[in-house]
């Protein structure tokens, strides 16, 4: 490839990046629609098949909750690793005890922020905006990334998300950001009920638990922490239903 063709790549790419800030486009959807939607968010989270791959996006949405929200404190992020068993490691440093929970807080709620902020994104016609901006985050998120698991979940879903900005109709990516703000909701679900198994049913997984290092690690009880994720994921959930209806075609 000459110079001149890479140029021409790097533009034409640029552009479909400007275009997904500076052009709005919604889509209203037709209830079935939606429920093709809804069922392929579904595959993608719940049967074990496919969540063995996806959840790993999930696990990485979750370490990169802890690890902005370290940053937000300004506490330094050392690296950031993930399992092929859905397994996810933070290290930060930083003096401040607040931005330690604050940072250990915001691993289990992120997924369902993320998808709330998706949806919210495709109900303002931005989707395109909303891949692009999710592409930067994760390939800025290289810097912290210390194993190749995680390298290379990073660097597909960026070039997935670019992929779709460049050559995809709007309609699409408005209904495959759809798609994947719903199935990271339910992921946050699945998480979510998977930490309370821990703490009700396999107490021998009790050390790996966020609410049970934070519980530990700042005096507050456990079932406070876990009432703050549930708050938080509930919430986005509801917030997210309700953007869906208004979104559906009557």
């Amino acid at each position: 490839m000459t110079v001149e063709g890479a140029g021409n790549i790097a533009q034409t790419w640029w552009d479909s990046v400007v275009r997904g800030f500076s052009e709005t486009h919604t889509t209203a959807v037709p209830l079935p629609a939606l429920l093709g939607i809804l069922a392929c968010a579904i595959l993608l989270s719940i049967p074990r098949v496919t969540w063995r791959w996806f959840g790993l996006y999930v696990t990485f949405v979750h370490e990169l909750g802890h690890a902005y929200a370290a940053l937000m404190t300004g506490r330094f992020v050392h690296s950031l690793r993930i399992g092929l068993d859905h397994s996810g490691r933070l290290v930060s440093s930083g003096r401040s005890a607040f931005g330690a929970a604050w940072s250990g807080f915001w691993g289990y709620p992120a997924p369902a922020v993320v998808g709330l902020g998706l949806i919210a994104a495709c109900a303002a016609g931005r989707s395109g905006a909303a891949m692009s901006v999710g592409a930067v985050v994760l390939l800025v998120s290289l810097i912290f990334l210390r194993n190749l698991t995680g390298i290379l979940v990073a660097v597909l879903s960026a070039a997935v998300a670019q992929v779709l900005v460049l050559f995809a109709a709007p309609t699409t990516v408005n209904y495959v950001v759809l798609a994947l703000g719903i199935a990271l909701s339910v992921g946050g679900v699945r998480d979510l009920l998977k930490l309370a198994g821990v703490h009700t049913r396999r107490r021998e997984r009790l050390a790996a638990s966020d609410a049970f290092i934070l519980g530990r690690t700042t005096g507050v009880p456990v079932f406070v922490w876990l009432s703050g994720f549930t708050a938080v994921i509930a919430g986005c959930a509801a917030a997210s239903a309700w953007l869906l209806w208004g979104m559906l075609a009557v």
